[in-house]
């Protein structure tokens, strides 16, 4: 083997024994989802490790302990799916002050299945000067927004409340989002050209925490 490709190999190797060293920690964590994919990645590096090694007895052990976390990968994947079925699972993923990598598709990209055809947005408080100052401005921007979607073939209905006061987001494959803050979590960027202005994964956010259910029952238009 090539210097070169040695070197590669003890990065993989460091890489997939961080992951998994990571995996452990979420699983003891009781953080199942997030112990679920560190398991995947680092069972994935480590595999490109027992590809690429020729030493045969590294290639055992690593083998050996790949094994053992694809069997409790399994075991997590089992217990996920039985909590959704129950309607049982949990997940909490907390926001801290200035944070910043929690764009809505970082948030929302792992429940977003190719069968979600249905979104319902509940937010009671849109009040803010950048959310539309006035109901009048807020049914303008909402038509703007109508019309665009349209041209995408989405439909986006629109209904006022007096009564709601929770904020949630829930899809018809069953996951329900709440966010403490709504989607409204971002800080306002400092200028039309700073970094976070557009790309809102390097925007930082507000303190929030953000809490993912699965119901079998969501509710209908």
């Amino acid at each position: 083997m090539s210097r070169t490709g040695g070197d590669s190999t003890a990065v993989l190797e460091r890489a997939g024994a961080e992951t998994v060293k990571r995996a452990v920690e979420l699983d003891v964590a009781s953080r199942f989802q997030e112990s679920l994919v560190c398991y995947q990645e680092g069972i994935d590096l480590l595999l490109q490790v027992v590809k690429a090694t020729k030493d045969e007895a590294k290639k055992h052990r690593y083998r050996q302990k790949i094994s053992e976390y694809m069997t409790r990968a399994e075991d997590i994947k089992k217990h996920i799916e039985k909590e959704k079925q129950d309607g049982k699972y949990h997940k909490q993923i907390r926001i801290e002050e200035n944070a910043t990598g929690f764009s809505y598709e970082k948030v929302f990209q792992e429940y977003l299945s190719e069968i979600v055809s249905e979104v319902w947005v509940e937010d009671p408080y849109i009040r803010s000067v950048h959310q539309g100052s006035g109901k009048s401005q807020q049914i303008t921007g909402l038509d703007e927004i109508q019309q665009s979607l349209r041209n995408y073939g989405v439909t986006l209905n629109i209904a006022f409340s007096t009564s709601i006061h929770d904020r949630e987001i829930r899809f018809n494959n069953g996951w329900m989002i709440k966010i403490g803050r709504g989607l409204d979590y971002f800080k306002r960027p400092q200028g039309r050209f700073s970094i976070g202005s557009c790309d809102f994964d390097l925007r930082p956010c507000h303190e929030t925490t953000v809490d993912v259910f699965h119901t079998k029952h969501t509710k209908k238009m």
